[in-house]
Formats: structure tokens, sequence, C-alpha cells
């Protein structure tokens, strides 16, 4: 096991929660001071940047996230978490690496690693970004209110890269609208309590919940386009406390995403006309309150920028090994890095799954039911070959662009 791979295994082991990435950032700031780089930590809370200044050149920017999810693993691994932490909402949670973000910071150290031994042979500006809170908060917006820019050096280009279920060693990117936008809301749905046995003198907020998830699937079938990629989910839903008890609220958590400023207006449209209608429906004498969290815009790969680094993984890997993902309903504030900027982005994604098993289920049609997605409690990429080629694929990109 090399250095990088018990590395990861020691982030897996104890993931940490948005803005709450402590533990993971003193490990950060450790290895890059030990590289000789610039180091500045707490940007945005506990963001770290590490500035290597070598020549003169372009300024590269590579930027790994750092936070956790609130999900109890059940990958079975040896190095598994069995860590908890307090979310947003001040409750007790399992704590999981279920999106990869230990994967992203692990290559991001060996990359640097790589590219101080190589500093005679290249020129520029490194710099090496260590994001909190992608997964709730806005994490990128946050680091660049927080004078982001005014503590470091402007980029001339964003480089970064996301592991997914594609077969371990396979990388690329996606030119244009590469990753969907996102709206995050709470809605509450305020009906009146009561007694379980008298339901003619309530009303009932977890019926209303119930027509209103199933009224939202009209969403995306009925009031957009088909040949327009979008979704709407109801990820969680919140009601009562006793089975002989009917509520007087329920809570409903909805991720809207969309590919285009048009589309997403008339979703977040539909959303709030449903809800509101639902709520008038079921007799509620208070109107429903949305509250919106994350609004990440669509992820873009600068077109040139994106054929630039892609004909350098080619040149590298071999033409097998880069595919084009395609634009991908997940999403993602790495753009905000690129757009305070005024940078070009390019934003790949990174193969993590078993390729033996990947191509057996593919043959199998059972791509879905067998290889793990990203958040889910079995999320766990293969630790090699996919850090070797993370590293070597933000290398490739870094030298790409430096002089």
């Amino acid at each position: 096991m090399t250095d990088l791979e018990a590395l990861y295994r020691d982030l897996h082991r104890h993931p940490e929660l948005s803005f709450s990435e402590h533990r993971t950032a003193d490990i950060v700031v450790d290895k890059l001071v030990s590289l000789g780089l610039e180091v500045t930590a707490g940007i945005g809370g506990t963001g770290v940047v590490g500035v290597l200044a070598n020549g003169v050149g372009p300024t590269v920017l590579l930027r790994a996230d750092m936070d956790a999810l609130p999900v109890l693993e059940d990958t079975g691994l040896e190095w598994a978490s069995t860590d908890t932490g307090v979310d947003h909402t001040g409750r007790t949670v399992p704590v999981m690496h279920a999106c990869g973000h230990d994967i992203h910071i692990t290559c991001l150290i060996g990359a640097v690693e790589s590219l101080v031994a190589e500093r005679a042979e290249w020129s520029g500006t490194l710099v090496a970004l260590f994001q909190p809170g992608e997964e709730h908060g806005g994490g990128a917006r946050v680091m660049v209110d927080d004078a982001l820019y005014e503590k470091v050096p402007t980029p001339d280009v964003v480089l970064g890269q996301h592991v997914i279920p594609l077969p371990a060693g396979t990388l690329g990117a996606h030119s244009g609208a590469a990753m969907a936008a996102v709206d995050t809301m709470e809605v509450t749905l305020r009906g009146r309590g009561g007694h379980g046995s008298r339901p003619e003198t309530t009303v009932d907020p977890v019926v209303m919940a119930a027509a209103t998830v199933m009224r939202l699937q009209t969403v995306v079938s009925r009031e957009v386009a088909p040949q327009e990629t979008s979704v709407v989910t109801v990820g969680s839903l919140h009601a009562g406390s006793a089975n002989n008890i009917i509520a007087a609220e329920a809570k409903l958590g909805i991720s809207v995403r969309s590919f285009s400023e048009e589309v997403r207006a008339r979703m977040l449209d539909a959303v709030e006309r449903i809800v509101t209608a639902e709520a008038a429906a079921s007799g509620a004498t208070e109107v429903p309150t949305i509250e919106f969290g994350e609004q990440y815009p669509v992820t873009v790969n600068e077109p040139a920028a994106t054929a630039r680094t892609t004909a350098a993984f080619v040149a590298e890997f071999g033409a097998d090994r880069i595919v084009d993902p395609g634009a991908l309903a997940g999403s993602e504030d790495v753009g905000n890095l690129a757009t305070a900027a005024g940078a070009p982005l390019v934003y790949w994604m990174l193969g993590g799954a078993d390729p033996e098993t990947f191509a057996s289920a593919l043959a199998a049609g059972t791509l879905d039911a067998d290889i793990p997605s990203n958040h889910s409690p079995h999320f766990a990429p293969l630790a090699q070959p996919t850090i070797d080629t993370g590293v070597r694929a933000l290398v490739v990109a870094a030298r790409e662009w430096l002089d």
C-alpha cells in the first residue's frame, strides 16, 4: 500500500460534514507545508489553499472538495466510517464519504507532490485549493466571498475532477454544459393538528404532503419538453411524532435540476404553484413557506479549454481510456471559482468502479442495480488504479497549461 492509499483510507475512515472539515483541513495543511507551498487556511471557514510560485508563467488552479455526507456506510470495507457528526439542523447523524471527496483530496495531494518534484520542468504558479461545503452550503461561493482572490493569485484556468461509477482507469470531460444547475428548497406545509381518531377536526399535513409529492412528479413529465433534461426529487419528508397524532406541519426537502435558465424558471414556478395549490385544496389556512438552500449554476466546461485538456489526456493515457460522459444531472459549485476569476473551467470525470464488475454489469444490463452510485451507502471507489489515474490526470492537465 502506497502512502497515498494510506492517506485515502484514513480520510475515508474519518469523514467530516460540510464546514466541519477541521481534521481534514489540518491534514491538508501539514501535507502542503511539508511540500514547501505557501499555505493559507481558514478561507471560507475550513478551506485551504496552497500556492507554489515557480517562475514566470500562467497560474493554474487545481481544486478538490473535502466534505462528506450524512449517510450510514454499508460498504463492508475494513476502513469503513463509523463516525458521526452534527448536521446543519443540529442532529447527530452518521457520516460517510459517499461521494468520493476522499479520493479527490488524495489525488490532489499526490498531484502536488508530483508537480513539486518536477518543478524544474515547468514554470508558472500552482494553486491547490481544497474546498469545504460542496455538499451543503456552497463552499466555492463562500470562499470567493471571503476574499479568496485577494489572498491567493487569480488563476488563468480552473481544473478539477470528480470520481463517478465509470471503470477505474478511465476519464473524460464533456464540453459545454457538463453538469446541471440545482435549486434546493425546504417546504413547510402547515395544517391543523389533532387526535388521530378525529381527523374531521384537523387539516392533515401528511395527506397534504403526500398529494404534493405525487403532483410534483408531473413537473418534468408534463411541463418540460421531452428533449430537455431536468429532474425534480423530493429527498426528504418529515412529519408527525406518533401514530395516533395528526401533526400540525410537514416538511419536504426538494431538489430541482436543469440545464437552461428558461427551464429552471419554469420548473421553480411549477413547484411553487403546486405546493400552494395542494395546500389550498387540503383546506390549509396558512400559505406554505419555501426556503431556498443551495443554488448552484450549470457547470460549463469552456469548449476550447476542454478540447486542449482532453487532447493532453489522449496523448498521456490513450484514446481508449478517454470517454465523453455526456451531460450529467448531478450538480457542482466548482464553476463559481472559475466565474469569479474570469477563467475557463475544465472539470472531468474520473472512473472509480471495478472494471470487471462494471463490464459484467454492462453485459447483463444491470449497471443501475450492481454498480453503486455517488451518495449510496455502498459507494466505494476502487483505490487503484483510481488514485494513480486521478493523480496523473491532474498533473497532465496542470502541465498542459503551465509553461
